[in-house]
C-alpha cells in the first residue's frame, strides 16, 4: 500500500497486506481482500470485488465497463473469488442490468489473454487456457476446463466437470461431465480423467457413461432419451443433475459425434 508508483483511489477498500506493484491503477469503489498480489500495469476499475489470496498479473483489466451498446452506466460489479490467478492481459468486464454482475468463483486459473464478458457466471475450480473467450451472459459450472482458444457463444451454459478441447466454438450448451470436441462441437465421451482426479468412483463414472450412451448413442431424440433415462436409471445426484441441465437448456445441448463414414 506504500507503493509510490501506483495509483490507488482513496475510496478503494484494500486489505493491509495486499501487495500492489508499480504503475498499477485502482479506481474508486473497489474492494480487495487479504493476501492478494497485484502485478505492475494492472487496471482495476469501479465495481471490482476481489477476494483473498488472488494473484493478478501485469496487463490485466478487471471490471471495465461492458462492451455492450445497451449498457447505460448501471452500478454493476465484477466479483472475483478467493485464490484466483488471473494471468497477463486478461480482461474481465462487469455486469449489465441483466445480471448486475460478472462472477468468477474460487480457486480458478484464468490464463493469459482470456476474456470474460459481462454477466458471465463462472463456478469454482475452473481453468481457462490461453486466449479463451466468453461472450456475454454465459453460465459455467464448477471444475470446468476450457482448452486454449475456445470461444463460447453468448447465453450458452457449460455444466460441471466438462472439458472443452482447444480451438472449439461452443454454440450449444455443453452438459455436465462430458468431453466436447470437433467442429461442430460434439460429444466425444465423458471426462473420465477429470472425474477420477476429483475422486469419482469407477461405478459412478460408469453410471454417467450409461446415461450419455442413452442420450448420444442410441439414436433417440432428447425428449425420448430423457424419458428413458428417468425410467431405466436409478435416481442419483449425477443423473438428476444431467436431466435438469437438459431440461433447463435454452439453446439446446450439443449433438453427438458421427464420422463421415458412419
Amino acid at each position: 500500500m506504500n507503493q509510490p508508483l501506483a495509483y490507488v483511489h482513496p475510496g478503494a477498500k484494500i486489505a493491509k497486506n495486499v501487495v500492489i506493484e508499480p504503475f498499477t491503477t485502482i479506481h474508486n469503489n473497489v474492494v480487495i481482500g487479504e493476501g492478494t498480489w497485484i502485478g505492475s500495469n494492472v487496471t482495476i476499475m469501479e465495481g471490482a470485488r476481489i477476494g483473498k489470496n488472488c494473484n493478478i498479473f501485469p496487463g490485466a483489466v478487471i471490471s471495465a465497463p461492458p462492451q455492450d451498446l445497451k449498457y447505460d452506466g448501471e452500478d454493476t460489479i465484477a466479483e472475483i473469488g478467493d485464490n484466483v490467478t488471473i494471468r497477463e492481459c486478461v480482461t474481465i468486464n462487469k455486469g449489465t442490468s441483466d445480471r448486475m454482475k460478472t462472477v468468477i468463483g474460487n480457486n480458478c486459473l484464468i490464463m493469459a489473454y482470456c476474456h470474460v464478458a459481462h454477466d458471465c457466471i463462472v463456478g469454482d475450480n475452473c481453468i481457462f487456457s490461453n486466449n479463451s473467450t466468453l461472450a456475454g451472459h454465459i453460465t459455467i459450472g464448477d471444475n470446468v476446463v476450457l482448452a486454449g482458444m475456445t470461444a463460447v457463444h453468448q447465453f450458452c451454459s457449460i455444466g460441471n466437470h466438462a472439458f472443452v478441447t482447444g480451438g472449439s466454438l461452443v454454440r450449444k450448451d455443453v452438459p455436465p461431465y462430458v468431453k466436447a470436441a470437433r467442429e461442430p462441437l460434439s460429444y466425444v465421451g465423458i471426462n473420465s480423467v477429470g472425474l477420477r482426479r476429483r475422486g469419482f468412483s469407477t461405478e459412478k463414472i460408469r453410471e454417467v457413461q450409461d446415461i450419455y450412451r442413452i442420450l448420444y448413442q442410441r439414436n433417440y431424440n432428447n425428449t425420448q432419451a430423457v424419458e428413458i433415462i428417468e425410467a431405466e436409471m436409478e435416481a442419483t445426484p449425477e443423473r438428476d443433475e444431467i436431466l435438469q441441465f437438459i431440461k433447463d437448456s435454452q439453446r439446446g445441448i450439443m449433438k453427438g459425434y458421427f464420422s463421415a463414414n458412419g
